[in-house]
């Protein structure tokens, strides 16, 4: 099953979105080690240690989703002539907007007053959704490098057999 038409390969590779969200999307996941692993540990120490980095480090990961989500909707548009839930990338959509609701709870959570440790469970969850959407994107990344590697061994083929 082939992801994208030669057209929209062509549109991926002239986007500058693309080489946006290549860029950013090795700084979410290691923003996300970073925080999850500052998050568990104030969960796990228990005793308030921590509550800061774990807070800071939450603002960063939530701000990355963010620009990531922005850019991927610019770069969608590039692509698919839709800003968000294009047909071709629906799932994709459905899993980063459930990561993004998720991971805009923990100003829900602070807004209704939530202690801090139940804050902290609100974003081990975000970022459970996180890593489930980060799947879907790395899949789709492996199999669009399987298509474009395919494509560019097609072409170098009818190449010789012309020369």
């Amino acid at each position: 099953m082939t992801m994208y038409t030669p057209d929209q390969l062509a549109r991926r590779e002239r986007s500058k979105w693309t080489r946006v969200q290549i860029i950013l999307a090795p700084i979410q996941f290691i923003a996300f080690l970073i925080s999850f692993g500052l998050v568990i540990r104030y969960l796990y120490l228990g005793n308030g240690d921590g509550y800061w980095p774990a807070t800071i480090s939450i603002w960063v990961k939530i701000s990355l989703i963010w620009a990531l989500t922005i850019t991927g909707m610019l770069w969608e548009y590039d692509m698919y002539d839709h800003y968000f839930m294009a047909k071709e990338f629906f799932w994709e959509d459905l899993g980063n907007l459930i990561a993004i609701l998720t991971h805009n709870a923990y100003f829900v959570a602070k807004w209704i007053g939530a202690g801090e440790s139940t804050v902290m469970w609100v974003m081990v969850f975000a970022y459970i959704t996180y890593l489930f959407n980060a799947a879907q994107f790395v899949v789709r990344g492996i199999r669009s490098g399987r298509q474009r590697r395919a494509l560019q061994q097609s072409a170098n083929a009818q190449s010789a057999v012309r020369s």
